[in-house]
């Protein structure tokens, strides 16, 4: 006879689920506020999806017991990969979602659903970077993916519904491309659990070979998608152009964390091959390149931003190539990126009128910022401390983050990939001092200033102070904070 099935809850390891299930609880109860409360301010539900977000992060920390256990019969995993992808998403949507509080009603902030949307999101995230198991993974990117979607659509204006459609059709592409990898993948193992396909493998070393790199392939076009890499990058500047600000600056940070996350758990089974690595090579070098001489010969602040993010995103890529040595500087980088990148788009944000006052079709050419140092001083010089630490420039931020990844390129023998970062960092100081030019060399083409600050409220001025410091002053606990991830990836 066969034996009864048991069922235990302490095998389920509720615990582990924690910070995603206050992100669902607390979608689930703004929807149920909504309904009841129909004419409710919109910081009521600011304030709601605050503290949601600051439970869950702050729950990461009682996690311990747990870190490195599997819960859910293996299907969660709370490891140091997980830990600090969750707090990287976490910390990026507490500090994003304040943008919202603007002074100007923006007709997309004014429904309760946005703001549960934007916890599903959330929580459709953290999922991916909280699993080892490949649906899960995949049931994490969907959910994730069709609440950005409708975030997108719902800024209501007509590059938004056309850059929310091109992002649908472009996601549904590579969600099929994730599929097929994962049953071709389980066609060769049997398995869908990360870890198991890993013993699998190398127990029948030279077997199903086809299999796996058609597998691979599907995963390269699905995963390149989600971190804009080159050529699956194509999507990247419209649909930024197309959406606010805060949702722009957002989407450069949490779906590329996560996403660099689930692609080093999957890519590892892949890298042993000596095919593998020269095409990730060539990924990474093209990624790095295209994308910052497109950049060039931008029009659009924002759409520069957007090709820089891309570059950006090749240099964070490249740990995968370079190896376990790298995965700290990964995590470092994207650390300081983000409050580079808060600051830059916080900046556009505070700044973004309904009117196209300066451009027919872009919101923020370079024309906008002409003599800024002249008509608000104080937005010219934070604005050009962002940018100064997106160049990669000491004594800021992202300096520290690229001089950590090219370090462990020169230490694990990727001379020529450390000589063409280099190379690109310096193309990329052009285009990044093109803005500084504009606010502090040109004459102002409107001389109202407080065009610039109109959108400027005391959560947002709070926001962009915030990253104007720890971009200026990173030199102080850049030490530190290699030692907190340090610890969090080998230690925990």
């Amino acid at each position: 006879m066969l034996a009864t099935p048991t069922f235990s809850l302490t095998e389920m390891n509720f615990v582990s689920i924690v910070p995603m299930l206050i992100l669902l609880v607390g979608a689930l109860i703004e929807l149920i506020v909504g309904m009841c409360l129909k004419n409710a301010n919109k910081q009521l539900y600011v304030a709601l999806s605050l503290i949601f977000l600051g439970m869950s992060c702050g729950s990461l920390f009682f996690l311990e017991n747990v870190t490195g256990v599997s819960a859910f019969y293996g299907m969660i995993l709370i490891d140091s990969f997980a830990f600090l992808g969750l707090l990287i998403i976490l910390l990026a949507a507490l500090l994003f979602l304040p943008l919202t509080l603007t002074s100007k009603r923006f007709h997309d902030f004014s429904y309760y659903e946005f703001y549960s949307l934007f916890l599903f999101m959330c929580a459709g995230f953290a999922f991916m970077v909280s699993s080892t198991h490949l649906v899960v993974i995949f049931l994490g990117l969907e959910t994730a993916s069709l609440a950005l979607y409708t975030l997108i659509a719902m800024h209501n204006r007509r590059t938004s519904f056309e850059s929310s459609i091109k992002y649908f059709v472009m996601g549904a592409l590579s969600a099929a491309s994730f599929a097929f990898g994962v049953m071709l993948l389980y066609f060769a193992s049997g398995h869908l659990e990360i870890g198991a396909i890993w013993e699998v493998l190398n127990l029948n070393e030279g077997k199903n070979q086809i299999l796996l790199f058609a597998s691979l392939a599907f995963f390269v076009v699905s995963l390149g998608f989600k971190l804009s890499l080159v050529p699956f990058h194509t999507w990247t500047p419209d649909v930024y152009e197309g959406s606010n600000a805060f949702l722009a600056g957002f989407m450069s940070i949490v779906p590329k964390i996560a996403g660099f996350i689930v692609a080093l758990r999957i890519f590892t089974l892949f890298l042993p091959n000596e095919g593998v690595q020269y095409l990730f090579y060539a990924l990474v070098v093209i990624t790095i390149t295209y994308p910052n001489l497109v950049a060039l010969v931008q029009t659009d602040v924002k759409r520069m931003l957007a090709y820089s993010s891309i570059s950006h995103a090749g240099f964070v890529f490249s740990a995968i190539l370079i190896g376990e040595n790298a995965y700290s500087a990964l995590f470092v980088y994207w650390f300081l990126f983000l409050f580079a990148n808060l600051g830059a788009f916080s900046m556009l944000w505070v700044s973004r009128t309904k009117e196209h006052v300066w451009d027919k079709r872009y919101d923020h050419p370079y024309e906008k910022f002409s003599g800024l140092i002249k008509t608000s001083p104080i937005i010219a010089v934070i604005m050009g401390i962002f940018m100064l630490s997106l160049a990669g420039i000491p004594p800021f931020s992202v300096f520290f983050g690229k001089l950590e990844i090219m370090s462990a390129a020169i230490s694990n023998g990727f001379i020529f990939l450390a000589c063409v970062m280099a190379v690109n960092s310096a193309i990329a100081v052009y285009y990044y001092l093109k803005l500084i030019v504009y606010m502090f060399l040109k004459e102002p083409v409107v001389e109202n200033g407080e065009l610039y600050t109109q959108n400027a409220t005391l959560p947002l001025r709070i926001i962009m102070a915030i990253a104007a410091v720890l971009s200026t002053f990173a030199i102080f606990y850049f030490d530190v904070l290699m030692k907190i991830i340090h610890t969090a990836l080998y230690y925990l």
